[in-house]
């Protein structure tokens, strides 16, 4: 017996021993998304040349699936007697399968060939990742016994990829539609038209290749830098229906269906680039080069309605799906307010305002659309002026678009900013890769539950799934879009698929820690911020403590709290650490070999409010809580240009009170804080502040406009007092002409600091 296979009979007895003394919970760790039962047997099922597959036509795309997998994956033929087979169960649900494996067989049983390659991507988890590239290397496999009972909480269950702003090859299409399949996931959201690039050809329309496919250039760095830079470079191209043909049965044969999105009214200039017709001043514009919201949409006359019915026509005879999305946000009345036959188009028709053309321009397109047997889906501003009567609505302003279709009985997906949005930061690391903002961490989207709780039961049923979305704005790379889509992508996978009963964050953490080795596999360029810390100001006997965690299992944090990194020497963290002073604390997640992961950083200013008493007269916004109303108050401001971190508090459109109780008469020798001013994102600084110390009012401050990105405050009151209020209004309407022009500004706020 050679070296080769007397290692691989003692791992394999090793791995039997280690399967019979461990409980079940640890072995059922192993698949993303959870399944909803798994029970493990004795012994296990050994894959190799003895094993052989048996199948009808019913189920010929799973079982040639798993024959090439494994075939692609190692050296095993699959001719044996010891079989995999696939049987028709018609009392399972039509996404639902059961997997059985046992030492001499494995079955699948499933009603659908579709349950089935859910069934043949379960098992795919339990072969090693090796299998993933070819790299096996051995002739036996030992996979655990086990049966498992699984089928999606949601029907919808999704991923989106703009290709508008930044494109994509066809083969990294593909590999993310082969991802999306993998975590049994069945949709795949295209987003092909936008106004910096049209990116589907049109044969009836040519310029829409020649012209709205390119721009002249690109802004460089962020939108809100000023200022603003562009590389002069031009860039662009579209797929061509024969690629897009490619790409849909590449798709079909992994069970997920591609809606297409063709933006309309709004976010349409680079159509009108090319026909400048389509618009209400019929004045040549270009193809955008930065990014946001243009006033130039599309004009509801005729000409306009016969241009994107042609194009729809064009778009159904390449996408089969039921859906059609046709976007719907995000589109200014500037021009339709201006313009003589819009507001002819009002009267005649009997509407109320713009608001209602633009229910009325929906309408009109679901109507065709309705006529070809095809529904539609929109974004959440198609409530606007009226819904029209069979779409479905795509919730990303919130849960409030969601809430309001299910009462009205309308189909609703969530893709809430907050939770759903994979184009923001994903950790507080400094040396993160620029993105648009926000902050949605692996965590949050973890704990994401798509049905609202303002739902009754009967209104729940009308949540078809959610869906998670990649705008590219600042991903110019297929790495990029990776590195931000994984691992969150395996979380709303977990979030859509499994049942909330069946979530625990730190034990999906574990599986997640497991899958690096199969992504690894796979060439997939994820962020890895497991090894990460958080850090929290809590309170400890009545005095601030700093708190310091890791969803990682297993692991040793070290801290300092001088400003010099932690070593394997360092104070080992076991408690809340008192703080007493400013402090520059450094922390590591550390195992036996030394540290893991970027070394955890936070400056704490240790103020007179820190850890007082604090209150605000309106409830924390869900998408932007920041650290709660405390987080004002805990010593650590926020990040220079990540407004969505966790240590600004964002409010929508309300006016705000904030009270603060230092607990006794303190002398008061300067209150500071500071403000987000990231109009590219909606966020505006107030026009003033009212400070009060106790019943009186000590000062309004008026804040002139500015165009940098933070607003600073700073009185020095030279005063004595215990409550401290600040009162500050919102800077309301949004101007024309800006993004987000017509809305309530938001209102973003950071560390309030007491001296």
């Amino acid at each position: 017996m050679d070296y080769k296979k007397t290692l691989l009979i003692l791992v394999f007895i090793s791995f039997l021993f280690n399967c019979e003394n461990q409980d079940n919970a640890t072995l059922e760790v192993l698949i993303i998304p959870q399944p909803q039962e798994q029970t493990l047997g004795k012994g296990s099922f050994v894959l190799n040349n003895s094993t052989g597959i048996d199948y009808d036509d019913n189920f010929k795309v799973s079982a040639e699936f798993l024959k090439s997998y494994i075939k692609e994956g190692s050296d095993i033929k699959l001719e044996g007697s010891n079989k995999i087979s696939f049987t028709k169960d018609e009392t399972l649900s039509d996404e639902g399968y059961s997997l059985e494996v046992l030492p001499k067989n494995i079955n699948i049983k499933a009603k659908t060939d579709q349950g089935a390659f859910y069934a043949v991507q379960s098992l795919r988890q339990l072969l090693p990742p090796e299998f993933e590239n070819g790299t096996f290397q051995g002739n036996d496999i030992a996979i655990p016994c086990t049966t498992i009972k699984d089928e999606p909480q949601f029907s919808y269950r999704g991923m989106h990829l703009d290709v508008g702003r930044h494109m994509f090859s066809v083969d990294f299409i593909k590999k993310y539609i082969d991802a999306l399949a993998m975590l049994k996931m069945n949709t795949f959201h295209w987003h092909l038209t936008e106004d910096q690039g049209w990116r589907i050809e049109i044969k009836k329309y040519p310029k829409l290749q020649e012209i709205a496919a390119y721009r002249n250039e690109t802004l460089i760095d962020h939108y809100n830098t000023q200022p603003q830079q562009f590389d002069g470079k031009k860039y662009g191209g579209y797929y061509t229906q024969e690629e897009i043909k490619d790409v849909v049965a590449y798709a079909q044969n992994r069970f997920v269906t591609i809606i297409p999105e063709i933006e309309l009214p709004g976010h349409s200039q680079a159509a009108i680039a090319a026909y400048p017709e389509l618009g209400c001043t019929g004045e040549q514009v270009e193809v955008a080069t930065k990014w946001g919201i243009f006033e130039d949409i599309y004009c509801p006359k005729e000409e306009t309605f016969t241009f994107l019915e042609d194009v729809l026509d064009e778009v159904m005879a390449l996408f089969p799906s039921k859906y059609i999305h046709i976007g719907g946000d995000e589109a200014p009345k500037t021009r339709w307010k201006n313009c003589d036959y819009c507001q002819a188009l009002i009267k005649r028709e009997g509407l109320k305002d713009e608001h209602e053309l633009q229910s009325y321009f929906i309408s009109r397109i679901e109507t065709y659309l309705n006529s070809k047997d095809r529904q539609i889906i929109g974004w959440d501003e198609i409530l606007e002026g009226g819904l029209a009567p069979n779409a479905t609505v795509m919730s990303w302003r919130g849960f409030n678009g969601a809430i309001e279709a299910a009462k009205q009985h309308h189909d609703v997906i969530l893709t809430p900013g907050s939770h759903c949005y994979f184009d923001h930061y994903q950790s507080e690391n400094k040396d993160e890769p620029l993105a648009i903002g926000g902050f949605t961490p692996l965590e949050r989207v973890y704990s994401f539950d798509p049905i609202p709780e303002e739902l009754t039961q009967e209104e729940a049923k009308y949540v078809l799934g959610a869906q998670g979305n990649v705008w590219t704005e600042y991903m110019k790379t297929s790495q990029k879009v990776e590195y931000m889509v994984f691992p969150r992508i395996l979380a709303l996978s977990e979030v859509i698929w499994s049942y909330p009963k069946e979530r625990n964050y730190k034990e999906f953490v574990s599986r997640v820690e497991h899958f690096h080795k199969r992504m690894d596999a796979l060439d997939i360029n994820y962020a890895n911020h497991l090894y990460e810390i958080e850090g929290k100001l809590v309170t400890n006997n009545n005095k601030p403590a700093y708190q310091l965690e890791t969803s990682s299992k297993g692991k040793t944090i070290r801290y300092t709290l001088d400003g010099s990194e932690p070593t394997t020497n360092s104070k080992t963290y076991n408690n809340p650490i008192p703080i007493t002073e400013s402090v520059t604390l450094k922390a590591g997640v550390f195992n036996s070999e030394g540290k893991l992961g970027e070394t955890f950083s936070q400056e704490i200013n240790f103020h007179k409010a820190v850890g007082k008493k604090i209150s605000i007269n309106k409830a924390l916004n869900k998408s932007y809580p920041g650290s709660g109303a405390e987080g004002l108050v805990n010593g650590i401001s926020g990040s220079d240009t990540r407004y969505g971190d966790k240590e600004w508090l964002g409010f929508s459109g309300e006016d705000i009170e904030i009270m603060i109780d230092l607990g006794e008469e303190t002398d008061i020798n300067s209150i500071e804080t500071r403000f987000h001013n990231g109009q590219g994102q909606w966020i505006y600084a107030p026009k003033e502040i009212q400070i009060s110390i106790g019943d009186d009012l000590f000062k309004t401050i008026k804040i002139p406009k500015s165009n940098s990105q933070i607003v600073d405050i700073q009185i020095s009151p030279v005063e004595k007092g215990k409550i401290i209020s600040l009162r500050i209004p919102n800077y309301g309407i949004i101007p024309e002409g800006k993004q987000g022009a017509g809305n309530k500004a938001w209102t973003f706020i950071d560390e309030i600091i007491i001296n």
